[in-house]
C-alpha cells in the first residue's frame, strides 16, 4: 500500500554513515529540510527511536520512513533539479588514471599521485584525481571512493576506497590515526637535533582566505609531527622523513618551516629560502613514501611509492642513496612521554620561537640576510 510505514534495513556497506548520507543514497528525492521536518515531528526512527539527521547509523538497524505518498505530496510541486553530468574521460585520461594504481583489491586502491595534480577539483581546478576515479571502477558497481587527500604539489601514496563499507573503514583509520603514512622530504640546511617531535598548533593565517596556515600558539589546533634525519650534504641540505600524528592542513610544511628548515621548493611557506642553488629542481619535494593501514577484511595494506624524477635525481645530485630511507623502522614509539621525546620537544618549540623574533626584527627594518647564504 502506498500509505504503509515503510522500514528499510541498513546494509554492511552503510554502516557508519550519518542518516542524510543514507537517505542521499537511497532516497534522493527526500532532501534534507524533507528528512529534518520527519525528525522534529517524530515520523522518522531508527530502531523505533526518534532519530535526527546527523545520527550515525549501523548494519542491520531498521529505518522507519513516512508513506511513499507522503513525499509524492513534496515532492510533486518542486520543480526537478538539473542533473549535473560528469564529463566523460578520454582513452589517454582513462590510461593515464590507471597508471597511477600502485595497488588493487576488492576493497582498496593506492594511487602514486604525480606532483601538480590536484586531489579534488575547486576553483579554476578542472584536472584532479577525484575526476579520474571514473576511470578505476573496474569490476565494481560502485564509484571509488576518495579518504584523504595530498596538496597538489606533494607527490607519493593516496589511499582510494573501493566501496562505500571500506571507504568508511579507511575514513575512521585516518581520523583515529591508526593509519601510518610516512613521507620523505628534502629539507634546507641540517636539523640540529636528528630525531626528534614537532610539536606546534596550526590555525589558518587571517588575510589569506584560509590558503596559508600559520604556527598560532594561542589559537591553533593540536599538530604533531616526528621527523629523522635520513641523510645530509654538508650543511646545505638534509632527506627527512616525516610522519605526520595528526592531519592539519599543510601540517609538514608549516613545521619544517617553523623550525627553520623549509621543504625544497615550498617558497609559499619557506620565502625564498626555500630554494637551492645549482641545478636541483624548484618543484616542491614532498613525497608520500608509504602508506600502513588496517585493511577492513583482516590483515594490512603496507604500501611504498616510487618517487617523481625530479625528486630522485635530487637524490643523486645530493649523494644520498634511496635505500636508505627504507632502511628506517616504522616504529611506535610515543616520544612525548619520554624524558628524551620531552627535551626534543622543547628543543624544537624554543627553535622556532626565535625564528619568529628574528622575522619580527627583519619586518622592523632590518635588512634580510644576503640571498643563498645559509
Amino acid at each position: 500500500m502506498s500509505d504503509a510505514i515503510r522500514t528499510f534495513t541498513v546494509a554492511p556497506d552503510d554502516d557508519g554513515i550519518r542518516l542524510d548520507r543514507w537517505f542521499k543514497r537511497h532516497l534522493p528525492d527526500a532532501s534534507f529540510n524533507i528528512v529534518s521536518r520527519w525528525a522534529r515531528t517524530g515520523q522518522l526512527r531508527v530502531d523505533g527511536k526518534r532519530a535526527t539527521p546527523g545520527d550515525r547509523i549501523e548494519a542491520g538497524q531498521q529505518i522507519r520512513v513516512p508513506p511513499a505518498e507522503v513525499l509524492a505530496k513534496v515532492t510533486e510541486t518542486r520543480p526537478p533539479r538539473p542533473k549535473r553530468e560528469r564529463p566523460s574521460l578520454g582513452e589517454d585520461e582513462t590510461a593515464f588514471a590507471q597508471s597511477l594504481v600502485i595497488h588493487k583489491d576488492a576493497a582498496a586502491l593506492v594511487l602514486n599521485k604525480p606532483p601538480g595534480l590536484a586531489t579534488q577539483g575547486g576553483t579554476k581546478t578542472d584536472e584532479h584525481v577525484d575526476r579520474l576515479l571514473d576511470a578505476l571502477w573496474y569490476d565494481e558497481d560502485g564509484r571509488p571512493k576518495l579518504v584523504h587527500r595530498l596538496d597538489k604539489d606533494t607527490s607519493g601514496a593516496l589511499l582510494v576506497g573501493r566501496t562505500a563499507r571500506a571507504a568508511g573503514h579507511f575514513a575512521k583509520a585516518f581520523s583515529s590515526r591508526t593509519a601510518r603514512k610516512v613521507y620523505w622530504a628534502i629539507v634546507v640546511g641540517v636539523p640540529s637535533i636528528e630525531d626528534g617531535m614537532i610539536e606546534l598548533p596550526i590555525a589558518k593565517q587571517p588575510g589569506t582566505g584560509g590558503e596559508k596556515m600559520h604556527v598560532d600558539e594561542k589559537e591553533g589546533s593540536p599538530a604533531r609531527t616526528r621527523y629523522r634525519v635520513i641523510d645530509r650534504a654538508g650543511n646545505s641540505a638534509a632527506w627527512v622523513e616525516l610522519q605526520p600524528f595528526t592531519g592539519r592542513t599543510h601540517q609538514l610544511r608549516v613545521h619544517m618551516a617553523a623550525i627553520g628548515h623549509p621543504i625544497v621548493g615550498d617558497g609559499k611557506y619557506g620565502g625564498r629560502d626555500a630554494f637551492l642553488t645549482g641545478t636541483i629542481s624548484r618543484k616542491m619535494h614532498l613525497h608520500a613514501r608509504r602508506i600502513r593501514v588496517d585493511h577492513p577484511d583482516g590483515g594490512q595494506i603496507d604500501v611504498r611509492a616510487d618517487l617523481p624524477p625530479h625528486f630522485a635525481e635530487t637524490l643523486v645530485a645530493l649523494g644520498f642513496t634511496e635505500a636508505d630511507g627504507d632502511a628506517l623502522v616504522l616504529d611506535e614509539v610515543k616520544f612525548k612521554d619520554t624524558d628524551e621525546g620531552k627535551r626534543r620537544l622543547v628543543a624544537n618549540k624554543a627553535k622556532a620561537a626565535r625564528k619568529e623574533r628574528k622575522g619580527e626584527r627583519r619586518g622592523r627594518g632590518a635588512p634580510p640576510p644576503p640571498r643563498g647564504k645559509r
